[in-house]
C-alpha cells in the first residue's frame, strides 16, 4: 500500500513538472513569434531564439554586471537595479529573466528596448534562511547573438 502512495506522488510530480515546464516552452513560443523573423538556431527547444533576416543584432551594455551589497542582516529584503543600454542595431526583446534561487527574484521589461535606449533590471534578494557569503546569478535570456546575459550580486549576512 505504502509503496502505491509513493509510486502515485512520484508520478503526479513528473506530470505536475512537465505540465508547467510545457507551459513555459508555449509561452517562450508566443513571444517568439511576435519577433519579425521565423529562422531557428541550434540550441535547445525550450531557449528557442530567432536570427534577423538583415544580420542586425542588438547588444545589451551593462553600466556594472555585478553589484556587492556589502554585509546586510539576516532576514533582510534588498534591491539593486541594474542599468543597461542597448547599444546594438536591432530591438533589445528579453523574453526571460532568472535567478539561481527562489530568493533573487528579477523583474525585466516586457517591451522591446530601441537602439540607443536605455533601461533597467531590478533583482530582489531575500537573504532569509540565508548566512555567510551569498553569491547569486541573474541568467538573462533576449534576442542578442550570444542569446543569454548574466548577471551577479554577492552578500556577507550576518546574524
Amino acid at each position: 500500500m505504502i509503496k502505491k502512495v509513493v509510486l502515485a506522488a512520484v508520478i503526479g510530480s513528473f506530470l505536475f513538472l512537465g505540465a508547467c515546464k510545457k507551459k513555459e516552452v508555449v509561452n517562450m513560443e508566443i513571444q517568439n513569434s511576435s519577433i519579425s523573423n521565423s529562422a531557428s538556431i541550434g540550441i535547445p527547444e525550450q531557449e528557442k531564439r530567432v536570427l534577423p533576416a538583415d544580420g542586425k543584432y542588438p547588444v545589451m551594455t551593462f553600466e556594472k554586471p555585478e553589484h556587492d551589497f556589502g554585509t546586510i542582516a539576516a532576514e533582510s529584503k534588498v534591491n539593486y537595479s541594474f542599468q543597461f543600454k542597448n547599444t546594438g542595431e536591432a530591438d533589445l526583446i528579453i523574453t526571460r529573466a532568472v535567478g539561481s534561487c527562489g530568493c533573487t527574484i528579477p523583474e525585466y521589461p516586457k517591451t522591446p528596448i530601441k537602439v540607443g535606449e536605455s533601461a533597467k533590471i531590478d533583482v530582489s534578494f531575500n537573504s532569509a534562511g540565508k548566512h555567510g557569503n551569498q553569491q547569486k546569478s541573474i541568467t538573462i535570456y533576449t534576442n542578442s547573438k550570444a542569446g543569454v546575459e548574466s548577471l551577479l550580486i554577492k552578500a556577507l549576512i550576518k546574524e
